[in-house]
């Protein structure tokens, strides 16, 4: 962290950990060897991340994440400094943190992911008065499992550094006509959609975002065809790319994605999932670029219907077009403030200090005294 690509909750983190030390936490970061985030102090057992190797057969991946929770593990046992654990690790990170109980410090694990993957986890876990967990929007922890929700403190809002000072910025480029959609090509996602709706109103369309462990299109040749998301582009969006109306440009990152952004006329979410955060959305509202997508999962509280964005009923791609080339009518200024408003790390950052105090009291543990002079 943070991430030189493409990285949505190592993002997140990048985001929080400097507002945390800025609020008096001193941050122990469990990462990998080549992390350049600053932080207090840096445990890791991998040197290099692992993204590529994530969507393999579970038998061949699960000593990944299992060799990262062991470290920390035998960290936390060895002193008695840490307080809290903040975990961000899907399914093994409770699952070895939560059993600790009152062994190890309490834990409060943010959900970033759809919750129907895991049923009989989900559906059953125990925090045992030491396990914690908050959601990333109000939708998610609504239609979580009863079990989540009664050891769940609440939700944050996921943010980005583009929020900060967007609504005294001047775009730094104008609308150039086109729509995007950014993020990973997967079938969640929806960029078939986003083709099919590009084809039929004759807009161009800009596809970012890395395909499996993919980046770049020069890697596509090499690509394993037994990958789901090499799978969703061979067969439902590559034939809808022919370089000219619908484009893949592979990640992009920096200026370059905010660039891509920015001159977009709007940034589609035709969504086939109930997203539970967007970090995507945010990033559109504080370039000044509509979202647009369909009114599911987190959608409906990010964007302001009408005034920051356009929703419609999911699957409704007749009404998709429609909006994508009605998004002209939103104004960029008013996407700008709402993203300063409420997306800004230093706004997450608060909230998650503010759940931090209540799980500590829930451990029955001392809340912590921190110097806020300089917030």
């Amino acid at each position: 962290m943070p991430p030189p690509g493409y990285g949505g909750i190592e993002n997140v983190i990048a985001a929080l950990v400097p507002e945390l030390r800025r609020r008096g936490v001193r941050v122990v970061l469990a990462t990998v060897g080549r992390s350049t985030l600053p932080v207090d102090e840096r445990i890791s057992v991998h040197e290099n991340g692992r993204f590529g190797e994530l969507q393999r057969p579970f038998n061949q991946v699960a000593g990944v994440a299992a060799a990262h929770l062991h470290r920390i593990v035998t960290e936390l046992r060895r002193r008695d400094d840490i307080v809290l654990v903040h975990d961000h690790q899907e399914v093994f990170g409770p699952t070895v943190l939560g059993a600790l109980g009152p062994d190890g410090p309490p834990v409060l694990h943010t959900l970033h992911w759809d919750l129907r993957k895991h049923p009989e986890f989900y559906g059953a876990v125990d925090g045992g008065g030491s396990l914690w967990v908050n959601g990333v929007s109000a939708s998610q922890i609504a239609n979580a499992p009863a079990a989540l929700r009664a050891i769940s403190v609440g939700h944050v809002h996921l943010a980005t550094p583009l929020a900060v000072g967007a609504d005294r910025r001047a775009p730094a480029v104008d609308k150039a006509g086109h729509l995007v959609v950014l993020g990973r090509v997967t079938a969640d996602k929806g960029q078939h959609v986003a083709a099919e709706v590009a084809h039929r109103t004759g807009r161009d369309l800009v596809l970012a975002g890395p395909i499996g462990p993919h980046d770049h299109p020069s890697e596509l040749a090499t690509a394993d065809a037994a990958n789901p998301d090499v799978r969703y582009w061979r067969e439902q969006v590559e034939p809808l790319v022919d370089g000219v109306r619908v484009r893949w440009i592979g990640t992009v990152t920096g200026r370059e994605r905010d660039t891509l952004l920015q001159s977009a006329d709007a940034a589609l979410f035709p969504i086939g999932w109930d997203e539970p955060g967007g970090t995507a959305v945010v990033e559109s509202l504080a370039l000044g670029t509509a979202p647009v997508g369909y009114r599911r999962g987190c959608l409906p509280e990010l964007v302001d219907d009408g005034r920051t964005g356009l929703l419609v009923e999911p699957g409704d791609i007749d009404a998709l077009a429609a909006a994508a080339s009605g998004a002209r009518l939103i104004d960029p200024r008013v996407c700008r403030r709402e993203a300063t408003r409420r997306f800004t790390p230093a706004r997450m950052a608060q909230q998650y200090l503010d759940f931090y105090d209540q799980v500590i009291a829930l451990g029955g543990r001392p809340v912590p005294v921190r110097s806020t002079a300089d917030v």
